[in-house]
């Protein structure tokens, strides 16, 4: 590895001197504020008359390709993309006498020198190769046909960023030139000894981090041939990024909780993905393969599919209540229905099974954070019955569901009713309410309005019948105790529709709003036909309206039953996250941490062995604790046996207090997850009772 100090022109000067952008590269992605600054920086060079700016380093494998010199660049796209630009822009400028520099031959010497190879065809000529997708946006920019742009690629609109900043005349276009040849950059050449992949990680541990997904891609490509990465980025990555929404790093996240059986942190994406790969006989291409078979489930939950009217509208409903948390689950439902193991009827009905477990939990204002791990540890929960066959899958997960207690539990139908009754709903968030009335919508009916769009576009809005602010004629409809039937009723369901007409309806009466023009008599909405046969609308009416709403929601959000008899007495499965849950008189059989089983006999064991584990990973953390002498989770732990009446050693001599309750132990285990970093539910105990 050779590193040198040198100027930016002098890097890249030279018809015959090009620049690829590896395909394992991230797509370009400096925001306009980026090129702001730089263009402020170089005012600053010309005014403050500076000698040089150094304008960071840029690394790159020097290749040899005949007549040519070739530089892939490892890191450093950003900024000689950005020259790039920024050097098209003025030419473009000059070129169209747009803006006249004082020398005269400088449009051609930057057009020569740092953008084309004159004497190379057409498809050639252009100096920097970017990456697929940006190529393309960057060839559009020579070709100078303004409609033909890629207006939504970054490297469409800092171009015309500079474009434009460049006409203020805040330098001239001969000062700008100057600026940028003062550039100074750390030019680092790898040779072929050297190892992109370490040198790449170490360069981009600090700076613009790259996300998670961008580690990966460069990680899976780096180390193959040119004409492999090529055809690998083309045949895969490329249509992994485009299933997933560009959104890779999400998508491997719930990728690594399905193969590890455990959620993946958001910030040991690129480690865990390593060290997956790493234990894996596959083959680059097996990986890919895999990999886009589940981005392509991934692109379905993302924007739906077309194999069901009932499936792509759920999707859509579930996305718009943004519960990803179900989707490690959902990817292996779909998994199973690409190898003919569930019909489309059958998916169907776990996805709106899976919707009514999350609305009901959201009108019972149930905690979430039980979901990361329960929705990531669901499919294999089911494939436990009955020798881990897919037959009856449906009818298991629905046992599964219904079989969760204390806060995973599916509210039963009594506490739906009586939650929603008391519910404000108007108090939800924009999306919950919304998403409520759109399925009362379009319940049962083939004619749906598209409620969403004409909510988000400001056509539809919320109605209160019963209005914020009372008016004498209302005070005189509601009676005596109209401040509290107001209070009480104002915001919840029964008091709450939609209408293209709220500034009309506005605070007017009952009878008004019912009968005016566009009025609930004359309404297209169909929730408000129900509300037009009534005469008046006082706390009974509200009342009855809520009855009627909430008895329908038994029914749009059903609590399913399961036909399926586990074959004998199952384990109970619980995980550190079920703080509420009562373990007395509950034997634990085994536990799980982190997708490995443990057979035990007793809660002490399971304590010893989860802190044995935690220890090894790593000793500082407890030994910290042993050693502490404050009081809290600290005077647990001890060097000193005799300091406890009872005690276990982890390891090294550090002996934890055992002489405690089965809650207090699990106590412990959650402070010391706390302290290593570690989900709750990465810890799953299967007890039965105690005879």
């Amino acid at each position: 590895m050779e590193g040198r100090e040198g100027k930016l022109i002098k890097y890249i000067e030279g018809s015959k001197t090009r620049f690829i952008i590896p395909v394992y590269q991230r797509n370009y992605d400096w925001k306009e504020k980026n090129c702001e600054q730089l263009f402020d920086d170089l005012i600053k060079i010309v005014r403050g008359k500076r000698r040089s700016h150094f304008f960071g380093s840029i690394v790159s494998v020097h290749e040899g390709s005949g007549r040519n010199t070739e530089y892939v660049i490892i890191d450093g796209q950003q900024r000689v993309t950005t020259i790039s630009l920024l050097f098209l822009a003025m030419y473009n400028l000059i070129f169209k006498g747009i803006i006249k520099p004082i020398d005269g031959s400088l449009g051609i010497q930057i057009y020569e020198e740092f953008l084309v190879d004159k004497y190379q065809t057409d498809a050639e000529r252009i100096k920097l190769r970017p990456v697929k997708d940006d190529r393309v946006a960057f060839e559009k920019l020579f070709d100078g046909d303004v409609y033909e742009y890629v207006r939504e690629s970054n490297l469409t609109i800092n171009y015309q960023y500079f474009y434009n900043r460049i006409q203020k005349n805040e330098i001239t276009i001969d000062e700008l030139y100057d600026a940028i040849c003062r550039l100074e950059i750390i030019n680092i050449t790898l040779s072929g000894e050297d190892n992109p992949q370490l040198i790449f990680e170490s360069l981009n541990s600090t700076g613009l981090a790259l996300s998670e997904g961008d580690k990966i891609r460069n990680f899976i490509l780096m180390g193959l041939p040119a004409d492999l990465q090529d055809d690998y980025y083309t045949k895969y990555w490329n249509r992994i990024e485009k299933f997933t929404n560009y959104d890779v790093t999400s998508f491997l996240r719930d990728y690594l909780t399905i193969k590890n059986g455990e959620v993946c942190s958001s910030k040991k994406i690129y480690t865990n993905f390593k060290q997956y790969v790493e234990d894996l006989s596959l083959t680059v291409e097996d990986l890919f393969k895999d990999l886009l078979d589940y981005a392509k489930r991934y692109g379905v939950l993302l924007n739906g599919d077309n194999k069901n009217d009932s499936l792509y509208s759920c999707i859509d409903r579930l996305n718009r209540l943004e519960k990803s948390v179900t989707r490690p689950f959902f990817l292996e439902v779909l998994r199973l229905y690409d190898e003919g193991e569930l019909s489309i009827s059958q998916v169907t009905d776990i996805f709106l099974i899976t919707e009514s477990y999350l609305f009901r939990r959201i009108i019972c204002d149930m905690q979430t954070n039980v979901l990361n791990g329960m929705f990531s540890n669901l499919h294999r929960e089911i494939m436990r019955y009955n020798d881990s066959s897919c037959e009856n899958y449906l009818e298991k997960f629905k046992y599964v569901l219904l079989s969760k207690n204390g806060r995973a539990s599916f509210p039963s139908n009594r506490e739906f009713k009586k939650k929603f009754m008391e519910k404000q709903v108007y108090n939800m968030t924009p999306k919950n309410k919304i998403y409520i009335l759109e399925r009362f919508e379009n319940y049962k009916t083939k004619e749906c309005k598209d409620v969403y769009e004409k909510y988000d576009k400001g056509i539809y809005s919320i109605e209160h019948i019963m209005p914020r602010e009372l008016t004498p004629a209302w005070i005189k409809d509601l009676g005596d105790n109209y401040r509290e039937i107001h209070e009480t009723w104002l915001h919840r369901i029964g008091n709450l529709t939609l209408t293209a007409y709220n500034s009309r309806y506005s605070n007017k009466t009952f009878k008004e709003k019912k009968t005016m023009e566009n009025g609930f008599e004359d309404s297209g909405i169909r929730m408000n036909n129900y509300i037009a046969k009534n005469e008046k609308w006082t706390s009974t009416e509200i009342e009855e309206r809520s009855k009627y709403l909430i008895n329908q929601a038994i029914k749009i959000w059903m609590l399913p039953s399961s036909g399926f008899e586990p074959e004998k007495k199952q384990v109970d499965v619980y995980s550190l996250i079920d703080e509420d849950i009562d373990f007395s008189g509950k034997k634990i059989k085994c536990f799980s941490f982190r997708n490995a089983e443990y057979a035990v006999t007793s809660w002490i064991e399971m304590f010893q062995k989860v802190l044995q584990i935690l220890y090894i990973e790593d000793r500082s953390v407890i030994t910290k604790f042993a050693t502490s002498s404050y009081f809290g989770i600290a005077s647990y732990f001890s060097f000193n046996k005799s300091d406890f009446i009872n005690s276990v050693e982890i390891y090294d001599g550090i002996h934890v207090n055992s002489c405690t309750s089965t809650e207090r132990k699990l106590f412990i285990l959650r402070n010391i997850f706390k302290a290593y970093d570690v989900y709750f539910n990465d810890l799953i105990f299967y007890t039965n009772k105690e005879k």
